[in-house]
């Protein structure tokens, strides 16, 4: 995690000569700046404009989520990558058919990505999964193929998602069932792990969409609009079932996180407790930072740098019109 701070607990962050300097309880902690790419405040932090303005001297991009563990926002330094020859031809290609072309790439990634996390539990006897993954081999293959609408095209990956929740209850144990996606505010364990885990890859994607030339709020999948970083849904969606469900599934069903020690449970609402908090962050960035054989590459690489190679391929269709498909688990895991 060295190019990422998390701070979890509540305090003042403030700039210390070229360092950072963040204080609680009357004591101060030094963040050296060297290598930071993002900082996570994960709490109620107190910050001043003579910090923004350091913070954006260096590049770094601040998320901010509140006591609850939702996303509140981004502190977003000025681009520091323009291209006016790359933004012209994403909007371009917003406004044509390969908008459409892109759109499907991405829910057949998320499709691909999806049948492999679940192939690991049909070989290990979880046989009843077997009914989503034949239906993404067979029936979702056939309708994606002949859709040419974006509408039809996120009803089918609507129709994907809620067939892998439904899964849900032949992999995970019974006090994390999910009766149904609850998102603000989570109203159960699991649909708080899956808000608290997607909020943490879709702030992932801004910081990564950040270091390369692509415009933020032009996307292909999810509409344009005011108030978020669209582009940044789309990639978060591919890499939702590796990132974030593996990452739940592995904590859940290793008991490294249980109901009655990590959960806060209020009359409208579930959230992670500050050490439940604490350690889906740390699997979270241990599962982005893992290391794999890139099949087709031949080369090892992180889920972090696969994440931005799916950028760079964006890129290229964007400008060259070289053909691509984005990341799968089928190229390494």
């Amino acid at each position: 995690m060295g190019s990422t701070k998390y701070i979890t607990s509540m305090g003042e962050l403030s700039r210390k000569d070229n360092s950072l300097c963040f204080r609680k309880n009357q004591k101060n902690v030094y963040l050296p700046i060297e290598n930071i790419k993002e900082i996570y405040c994960m709490n109620e932090i107190s910050i001043n404009t003579k910090l923004l303005d350091y913070i954006s001297s260096k590049n770094i991009v601040i998320h901010f989520f509140n006591y609850y563990g939702f996303y509140s926002g981004t502190f977003y330094p000025r681009e520091q990558y323009n291209s006016g020859r790359l933004l012209v031809k994403e909007v371009e290609a917003y406004s044509s058919e390969k908008r459409i072309i892109i759109a499907k790439k991405i829910v057949s990634a998320i499709a691909v990505n999806i049948d492999e996390v679940l192939y690991h539990y049909y070989k290990h006897k979880n046989k009843e999964v077997k009914k989503t993954i034949d239906w993404i081999r067979s029936d979702f293959k056939v309708q994606l193929l002949e859709l040419d609408d974006i509408q039809q095209i996120m009803l089918l990956e609507g129709e994907l998602w809620q067939r892998f929740y439904w899964t849900f209850q032949f992999v995970l144990p019974t006090d994390f069932m999910l009766n149904k996606r609850v998102r603000r505010p989570p109203d159960n364990p699991i649909n708080a792990l899956i808000s608290f885990g997607n909020s943490l890859l879709y702030t992932k994607c801004i910081s990564i969409i950040y270091q390369t030339h692509l415009n933020q709020t032009i996307s292909y999948l999810h509409e344009p609009s005011d108030g978020r970083f669209s582009l940044s849904l789309d990639l978060s969606e591919m890499f939702k079932p590796i990132i974030v469900f593996r990452t739940i599934f592995d904590l859940v069903n290793n008991k490294k996180l249980r109901v009655k020690d990590h959960f806060e449970k209020k009359v409208n609402y579930c959230i992670l407790n500050e050490e439940g908090r604490q350690i889906f962050i740390k699997a979270f960035e241990e599962r982005l930072d893992k290391t794999f054989l890139h099949k087709k590459l031949n080369r090892k690489m992180t889920y972090k740098t696969a994440i931005k190679m799916d950028c760079y391929k964006l890129i290229k269709y964007l400008l060259e019109g070289k053909d691509f498909e984005f990341y799968s688990l089928k190229e390494g895991q």
